[in-house]
C-alpha cells in the first residue's frame, strides 16, 4: 500500500444488520449517511478524496474492524436529513444551511480475518485509539498513520 503524505486515516462504525461491510461489497460505491453527531460530522467534513478508512463492524455479537474503504466523495449535504420517512430525518436542519453531512466511500477489501475490539483493546501500541477510550461513541474518528499501520500488520 502506498502511503501518500496528505492520505488521513479513519474508523466508520455501522451495525452490519443495517448497514455492513457485505452490503458495500455489493454496491462497491455508498453514501456513508445517517450520521448525527456534531463531532463524527466534522471529521466527515475534513475527510478527502483518497484517504482510507477501516469498515468497522459494532453493535454486535463479534464487534471489530472487517474491512477497508476509501473515500471517494467529500462531504456533501446528508440528504437523508430532509426525508421524513427515513430513521434520519432532522426536522430542525436547514435546506438553505444543511446540518448533516456524507460522504460517498468505496470498498477496497475484506481484511483478512476480523480485528476484534477485544484484541484492539489489548495492544498498547493502540491505547490511544479514541475506539477505546471511556465513554467514546463516535461512528466516525481519526486514526494516526502509526494507528492504521499497526492494525494492518496483525489482520
Amino acid at each position: 500500500m502506498r502511503y501518500d503524505k496528505g492520505m488521513r486515516y479513519w474508523l466508520m462504525k455501522s451495525e452490519p444488520e443495517v448497514f455492513g461491510i457485505e452490503h458495500l461489497k455489493q454496491r462497491r460505491i455508498e453514501p456513508w449517511d445517517g450520521v448525527r453527531n456534531y463531532q463524527a460530522r466534522n471529521f466527515l467534513r475534513a475527510m478527502r478524496v483518497g484517504d482510507r478508512a477501516f469498515f468497522y463492524h459494532s453493535n454486535c455479537p463479534a464487534p471489530g474492524i472487517t474491512g477497508m474503504m476509501e473515500i471517494v466523495k467529500s462531504a456533501y449535504p446528508d440528504a437523508t436529513q430532509f426525508d421524513p420517512t427515513s430513521p434520519y430525518f432532522d426536522p430542525r436542519s436547514d435546506p438553505q444551511n444543511p446540518r448533516w453531512q456524507r460522504v460517498d466511500v468505496r470498498f477496497v477489501r475484506d481484511l483478512k480475518r476480523l480485528v476484534s475490539l477485544r484484541e484492539i483493546k489489548n495492544y498498547p501500541e493502540l491505547r490511544d485509539l479514541p475506539l477505546v477510550q471511556r465513554g467514546s461513541r463516535l461512528s466516525v474518528m481519526p486514526l494516526t498513520e502509526r494507528q492504521w499501520r499497526f492494525i494492518l500488520s496483525v489482520e
